[in-house]
């Protein structure tokens, strides 16, 4: 491979589409050769790498008059202020080298998925001593050891599969130590290797780790193998409780792989079936991962069409993702929708990726068109789902469940407040979101009782823990008396059983930062429910979430949806809390002059205010039209003028 960088050069300080002589001397600089070409922006930030056979012709594309480009790529052209281009022998060197490069360099406008947020992924940070696997949506290499999975299409299942691979295999059960000095029950059951306290070594702990992504990699067959040596092996050496676990296992596998349906008569074969649903603007992508004739994955992208060939954006998906797999995830046969443009050399990248033969066929007839047509149905039901745009909400919520590392989605999620002016009308509010919208319905009012916050004196700290422990003092009660809260908390409410409370929510969200968080965590231990409760708090100042056992903030991102559905909850319950101390001020004010008067009691109160309307109105009045209210005698409106009317009360 030769390489050709351009010499070094001073920063440009406009792009090359509003200087003429400058991008014209910059294209006659490129070669008419195969190899990839990289455009950088005036902070020479990298913004897009290429490949192309002749180098020279594709980029002058770019800046052609005439060219119809999409408009991400048209604001990409606008940026561009220099240009460089790495030379290679064949267009198969160029692919391999551009996929290099965009993994290392990670490039912004190279991002192939329309929205990197439809899909989850599994990540296993292998960097990380006990690496930790969760689900997410966003793919951020952090550190080029960590590995994504996916997109998966299904998130149930793939939760469905994790949750059972943790029963299975001992792993880490909790995202944060329940105790610093000692393990949890999960660790004394065999579910956890005691990972908190290091009861297991770093390098077993990635061995059993790389057990559990072989499952994720499509390659549970070979697994299953592997253990079922290892499980013969322990027998013979007669270390029978060894081989007992390893039965288990193989056990978990093989109900994994019993919801399987699509099968084939050529088992023996390990396939991707690729196909795609389209429009003018966007398409949907699916992969089936087929080994040894079942189904065991399905993945799928979200691609930009705009003004692109079905075959060229099929190729794209195909070159995304078979080049941030690892080797053994490429199976030996490619089925596609249609005929790629650049069919042979992609054959031959994947075939140098995998370090053995890779086929590839666009099938006319047979079993092979069925199973297309099938990846292809499904394939038009997830862009009617993208187009109908069901989804905004559901993405929050998984969001917000990846984020917290849930064990499911928060449906039902919580949030609290408290209102007041230097403690004087402190009320609390608690407002309900059901599947990310909000339930009023559910909406509680709380007046702070505690004689401790009054005018001049508040505590939110004290108020969080009272609200806190009025709503879930009931929770409390049914533990002590039936212990277990699990079949209550998922019961529905029928009408011949009042009893069952179905109150319980998956998520609570606290306004405030670690000091509110942990007031609230401690009226949780007392009503011995700290286990039982999900809980994060929402600090208003940057917008960091906290949770408890975890000094420092989580690590998200502006823009995350999750962290919006939190922030619209927060703003929410400050809402409902603003608006009961507003009232509550306001009914206090209304009152207080009047509960001063002598002898004018509650009834004679509100006939007053619902003559006049208001305590003003009340001062104002002369001592003849105080004695046109229903009711209130000579005596009574003399008294009440004399009182507005005193130089004391004036």
């Amino acid at each position: 491979m030769n390489f050709s960088l351009p010499a070094s050069r001073s920063k440009l300080f406009k792009s090359l589409i509003n200087d003429k002589s400058q991008l014209e001397e910059r294209l006659k600089e490129l070669p008419l050769e195969p190899g990839c070409y990289m455009f950088r922006d005036i902070s020479n930030r990298l913004l897009y790498v290429g490949k192309s056979k002749n180098l020279r012709n594709r980029v002058r594309s770019y800046f052609r008059l005439d060219s119809n480009l999409s408009p991400r790529i048209n604001l990409m052209v606008r940026q561009i202020s220099d240009i460089e281009f790495i030379v290679t022998d064949n267009e198969v060197e160029a692919l391999n080298l551009e996929s290099n490069l965009i993994k290392s360099k990670q490039p912004y406008f190279n991002v192939l998925l329309k929205d990197d947020k439809k899909y989850p992924y599994l990540c296993i940070t292998w960097s990380d001593e006990y690496p930790r696997i969760f689900i997410t949506r966003r793919r951020i290499y952090s550190n080029k050891k960590d590995r994504y999975y996916g997109p998966f299409v299904d998130v149930g299942l793939l939760r469905k599969t994790l949750s059972l691979i943790k029963r299975v295999f001992p792993l880490r059960q909790r995202p944060r130590p329940m105790y610093k000095d000692r393990t949890c029950l999960n660790y004394s059951i065999g579910r956890c290797p005691g990972v908190c306290q290091k009861q297991i070594s770093s390098n077993d702990y990635h061995t059993t780790l790389k057990k559990v992504s072989m499952v994720f990699q499509g390659r549970s067959d070979e697994l299953r193998s592997m253990l079922t040596e290892q499980m013969n092996d322990y027998s013979e050496k007669q270390r029978y409780e060894s081989a007992a676990i390893i039965r288990d296992q193989i056990k978990g596998l093989d109900q994994l792989s019993q919801d399987q349906k699509l099968t084939l008569s050529d088992s023996n074969v390990n396939r991707d079936v690729i196909a795609m649903s389209y429009n003018d603007n966007v398409a949907s992508v699916q992969i089936f991962q087929m080994r040894s004739g079942k189904t065991v994955g399905r993945l799928g992208f979200i691609a930009d069409s705009f003004k692109r060939e079905k075959s060229v954006v099929l190729q794209m998906v195909i070159e995304e993702h078979y080049s941030v797999v690892d080797p053994v995830e490429i199976p030996p046969e490619l089925v596609v929708q249609y005929s790629l443009p650049q069919e042979e050399y992609v054959r031959e990248w994947l075939s140098e990726l995998r370090r053995r033969n890779v086929v590839i066929y666009c099938p006319k007839r047979s079993h092979k068109l069925e199973l297309v047509n099938l990846v292809k149905r499904n394939a038009d039901f997830e862009l009617a789902r993208i187009k109908r745009g069901i989804e905004k909400q559901s993405l929050a919520i998984e969001d917000l469940a990846q984020l917290l590392e849930l064990n499911y989605p928060p449906r039902r999620i919580e949030g609290y407040d408290i209102s007041h002016i230097q403690g004087s009308d402190a009320v609390g509010s608690q407002v309900v979101f059901i599947d990310g919208v909000p339930a009023k319905q559910h909406y509680r009012k709380y007046k702070i009782k505690t004689d401790q916050i009054y005018t001049g004196h508040s505590n939110d700290y004290l108020a969080l823990s009272e609200v806190i422990k009025r709503r879930f003092r009931r929770w409390s009660r049914l533990k002590k008396e039936h212990g277990d809260l699990t079949s209550f908390k998922t019961k529905v409410r029928s009408a011949l059983d009042i009893k069952i409370i179905n109150d319980w929510p998956d998520l609570v969200m606290i306004d405030g930062g670690k000091g509110q968080l942990s007031s609230v965590m401690k009226v949780l231990k007392e009503l011995d429910l700290h286990e039982e409760v999900s809980i994060c708090s929402l600090a208003k100042k940057k917008e960091e979430v906290f949770v408890p056992g975890q000094s420092k903030a989580l690590n998200t991102l502006e823009d995350q949806i999750g962290i919006l559905l939190l922030r619209q909850l927060r703003d929410e319950a400050h809402r409902f809390a603003i608006n009961y101390h507003r009232q509550r001020r306001t009914e206090r004010m209304k009152k207080s002059h009047l509960a001063d008067i002598p002898n004018l009691g509650p009834k004679r109160r509100h006939d007053l205010l619902l003559h006049f309307h208001s305590v003003d109105a009340i001062k104002l009045a002369t001592y003849d039209q105080l004695l046109t209210v229903p009711g209130l005698g000579k005596a009574s409106a003399k008294e009440i003028w004399n009182y507005f009317h005193s130089e004391e009360n004036i």
